[in-house]
C-alpha cells in the first residue's frame, strides 16, 4: 500500500511541476530570446538581481506590471546595485509587458 500512495504522491508531484514549467516555458523563451537571461537568472544572483527577486520585490506594487514594462524598456540604474540595466531598445512594448507579466508570476 505504501509504494502505491508514494507513486501517486511521485506522479501527482511530476504533473504539478511539468505544468508549472510549461506555464512558465513562454516567458523563459521570451527572456532567453531577448537575451535577458544574458545577465539574470531566475533564481542565482548574477550579472542583474534574480527574477524571482524582483518578482518578490514589486509584486505588492498595484501598477507592477506597468512599472517592470517600463524598466525593461528604458533600462534602470541604481536600484539594484552599481550595475546599470540598459534600455532593451529590441523589445517591444508587447513583448516587454509579457516580460514583466511572466517575472510577477515568480515570486
Amino acid at each position: 500500500m505504501k509504494s502505491k500512495s508514494y507513486a501517486a504522491f511521485l506522479l501527482a508531484g511530476t504533473l504539478a511541476f511539468t505544468g508549472t514549467a510549461r506555464a512558465q516555458a513562454p516567458g523563459l523563451a521570451l527572456a532567453q530570446k531577448q537575451n535577458c537571461m544574458s545577465c539574470h537568472s531566475v533564481t542565482r544572483q548574477f550579472m542583474g538581481p534574480p527574477l524571482h527577486d524582483v518578482a518578490a520585490k514589486y509584486a505588492a506594487r498595484g501598477d507592477a506590471v506597468v512599472y517592470l514594462t517600463r524598466k525593461i524598456m528604458e533600462g534602470s540604474a541604481g536600484v539594484w546595485g552599481p550595475v546599470p540595466m540598459p534600455a532593451n531598445t529590441q523589445v517591444t512594448q508587447d513583448e516587454a509587458m509579457s516580460l514583466a507579466s511572466w517575472i510577477l508570476t515568480l515570486k
